[in-house]
């Protein structure tokens, strides 16, 4: 849901919910509706909150598990680095199960 998504990130950035509005030229009880569920941000500021948050805004919209990770600024190896890890989380969840 994008209300959660929008707080997760928010959060995760230690930004209080005046500074993300600041940001985006909203109110604050705008963003407060946004991530209570009671209203959604519009297009432009779905777009905005993607390059603030360095996101997809599939990932912003959409209910499933799919994330995109920006890789730009990692050698290769560090990239290798990444996708090795993101195997070993699934491998180590399915065994979980």
């Amino acid at each position: 849901m994008i209300a959660d998504r929008i707080k997760a990130l928010r959060e995760a950035n230690g930004n209080s919910q005046a500074e993300l509005a600041r940001k985006l030229g909203v109110t604050r009880s705008s963003v407060n509706a946004w991530e209570l569920g009671i209203s959604v941000p519009s297009t432009q500021c779905i777009v905005e909150l993607s390059a603030l948050f360095d996101v997809s805004t599939d990932y912003l919209l959409k209910a499933d598990q799919t994330a995109t990770i920006g890789v730009q600024g990692l050698s290769e190896d560090d990239i290798h680095v990444v996708y090795t890890l993101i195997h070993h989380l699934r491998s180590k969840n399915k065994q979980s199960q």
